[in-house]
């Protein structure tokens, strides 16, 4: 079950914004977020998700963490890559420290088409209503494009190499 946050002064900045105010952090609070890869843009964004009240966070990712995450995937620690632990599970731990007040639910699994609809929850009562791309290969990125062109959910996708990033977002329907 999603929890919506009570605590008005925790996000009593976000609120003050005309484009949120307090209706809209209360969809924030309602809403779920789908985020696959965990790496360095699934952690950012998941952070930020977490930090403005997205009711429910579910992260996907099928590895582990490594030494050489550590520069770049803001969530993990060298804890984290000493013990190998899963970086969705990792994700997990530190976005409920962050966050409390939100669910965040870790997958630790290949995401592919065989279990895609099925790990990710779309269809059910807790579908979610944002996919956030953080993978690095094509044939997940057209598999997560097709769900949300399938089911109506806008799908953000951003990419980097080397120092040249990029990012667009599928509403669809919308453009």
């Amino acid at each position: 079950m999603t929890r919506i946050p009570d605590d008005p002064a925790r996000y009593h900045r976000q609120t003050l914004l005309p484009q949120i105010g307090a209706e809209g952090q209360r969809r924030l609070g309602a809403s779920r977020a789908l985020i696959v890869g965990c790496g360095a843009l699934g952690t950012v964004a998941s952070e930020f998700l977490a930090r403005a009240g997205v009711g429910r966070l579910t992260i996907i990712d099928r590895d582990v963490v490594e030494p050489t995450n550590l520069q770049r995937q803001v969530l993990f620690d060298e804890d984290d890559a000493r013990d190998g632990i899963p970086k969705a599970e990792a994700a997990r731990r530190k976005l409920g420290a962050i966050n409390s007040t939100i669910d965040v639910r870790a997958a630790v699994a290949d995401f592919g088409f065989v279990n895609a609809e099925q790990i990710g929850g779309f269809g059910g009562e807790h579908a979610p209503v944002a996919i956030v791309d953080g993978t690095d290969n094509f044939e997940t990125r057209y598999l997560l494009n097709d769900l949300s062109i399938k089911y109506g959910v806008p799908y953000v996708y951003a990419g980097a190499v080397g120092v040249v990033g990029t990012g667009f977002v599928v509403r669809p329907g919308r453009g």
